[in-house]
């Protein structure tokens, strides 16, 4: 029994010994042919990558200028040119958020006389006999503007065309002694938020510098009451120095022209803002035909605000918050309070497309305007007047200083007001029949979020004439959370009119918060 069971035990370990080695023969056969077949790595010729920009540098870089502009400087002038802190500098108010590119700004250096000033900027070529499309900071009150082509040391003097604040563009021309390359303007409507964009300029003097990103954004605002500039915003890298050069899409295009940055620092930090294309090509062609841009105008001022249209029965236009004196409107018999509904025909969803469809009619043609009043429809028929002026310059003054007084009464919108005086209405100028002033403003109160001001003179509410306090704290007695209010306030302007106070007629609304 011992025996047999030994030669068992024997004959098992021989098994597991004779299948380990068998076992670790297949694996390393296995492994030996599996190394055998695979492929060495080797390292691959150099292939050309995307060379879309490439490309594009090289059909686009011949057609952008260096700009430099030279202009004398008085220290009056210097010292009244900066009324804001310079890029990066921080005043009470924080820094220059919003800059223009030029180079060289004024400082209030001490200086025993005028000097000589320059600055750089950038252009493009957009006509082969010398037209250049650039940006009107960069060649403001300049007394001398040199241009330098691209792979060109010579100088070229320029001549000022035309310029148009409104769009801060220009036109400037030179003699050229050879041919010229010329760029091709696109449409800038066909831009998409997320396309590619390249910029080509001069920034820091650095000429025929690309960079590229992508549209970051379209119909940018970035100055209020500029109803002209509605940029394209780009990370492309864009600094001083870029000014008025193009921005351009794969397809080679212009597609707008680079204004401003927005910045903390001074330079580039991604935000740039370019103007439309399309808008230039409007302006280039105002400029090139009659030397500037001439722009129509009905002569009303007015607020986008839903609430208000809701507040006098309307469900879409544009609200009529004052009509200038002699303008087309006023000759016409629109008022303070209408909705402007169509223009032409075409319907009005907003401020911007009125102003849009107003300024793209001729000078000197008839229109018709229709608007909603009491509940009704009515056409009106005017004639558009240059903007120029209907809304003539005005002289500077300086908004009437607040009295000292009591406290007022607190109104449950969220300000102090008070009832105005004889003495008040006198020494202000002020003939508008009723009204309160509001002595102060509640910081984040209904109020103080629809835009009413310290000094403003209150005289409706919800249509109702105010005549005094009790009229608002009657009025306001009826309202409950949720309700539109309308509010038709006097504010006092920054500007005199025959040695008289300007004053203006705003309307602001809101809903009540709940």
């Amino acid at each position: 029994m011992f025996k047999k069971r030994f030669l068992y035990t024997f004959l098992v370990l021989v098994t597991l010994l004779a299948g380990i080695g068998i076992g670790t023969l297949i694996r390393t056969n296995a492994s030996a042919d599996s190394a055998s077949k695979a492929a060495p790595l080797a390292v691959p010729n150099p292939v050309q990558l995307s060379n879309s920009f490439a490309e594009l540098a090289k059909k686009l870089e011949p057609s952008v200028v260096n700009i430099s502009s030279v202009y004398e400087v008085k220290s009056a002038q210097r010292s009244q040119r900066r009324t804001r802190p310079l890029p990066g500098e921080e005043d009470e108010e924080g820094p220059d958020l919003f800059f223009r590119f030029f180079g060289n700004p004024f400082r209030d250096f001490p200086d025993p006389g005028p000097q000589r000033r320059s600055g750089v900027g950038s252009g493009v070529v957009v006509d082969k006999s010398g037209y250049i499309l650039t940006n009107n900071h960069v060649v403001e009150k300049a007394d001398r503007i040199r241009v330098k082509l691209s792979g060109d040391t010579t100088l070229y003097d320029a001549k000022l065309i035309g310029s148009d604040e409104e769009t801060d563009l220009a036109v400037i021309k030179i003699e050229p002694k050879k041919e010229l390359t010329v760029a091709k303007v696109g449409n800038s409507d066909s831009v998409q938020v997320g396309d590619w964009a390249v910029a080509i300029g001069s920034p820091f003097g650095l000429q025929a510098t690309v960079t590229a990103g992508i549209i970051s954004a379209k119909e940018r605002e970035i100055t209020p009451g500029q109803s002209f500039q509605h940029f394209l915003q780009t990370d492309a890298a864009i600094n001083p120095g870029n000014s008025g050069g193009p921005l351009i899409n794969l397809a080679g295009e212009v597609i707008g022209i680079n204004t401003a940055i927005a910045t903390r620092t001074g330079g580039y930090q991604g935000i740039g803002f370019a103007l439309p294309s399309n808008m230039a090509i409007k302006v280039y062609n105002s400029i090139i035909k009659s030397g500037k841009v001439t722009r129509g105008s009905i002569g009303v001022g007015f607020r986008d605000q839903p609430e208000l249209l809701k507040a006098y029965g309307a469900n879409s236009g544009v609200f009529v918050q004052n009509v200038e004196p002699g303008g087309p409107a006023a000759k016409a018999g629109i008022k303070a309070e209408d909705v402007i509904v169509a223009f032409d025909g075409k319907p009005i969803h907003n401020g911007q497309e009125l102003i849009n469809y107003v300024a793209d009619t001729p000078v000197g043609k008839e229109a018709t305007v229709t608007v909603f009043r009491n509940e009704k429809k009515m056409d009106f028929k005017l004639t558009i007047e240059d903007r120029t002026k209907v809304f003539a310059s005005r002289y500077g003054g300086s908004r009437p200083e607040q009295e000292e007084r009591g406290e007022g009464e607190t109104a449950r919108f969220g300000i102090t007001i008070e009832n105005l005086g004889a003495s008040q209405r006198q020494s202000w100028g002020f003939n508008e029949r009723g009204g309160v002033i509001v002595r102060s403003v509640e910081p984040g109160s209904f109020a103080d979020d629809i835009g009413i001001e310290p000094n403003d003179v209150i005289l409706a509410i919800n249509r109702q004439p105010i005549d005094s306090v009790s009229d608002v704290r009657r009025l306001q007695d009826k309202l409950r959370p949720g309700d539109s209010v309308a509010f038709r306030i006097m504010r006092p302007g920054s500007a005199f009119r025959g040695g008289r106070m300007e004053w203006a007629s705003l309307y602001l609304a809101g809903t009540l918060p709940k």
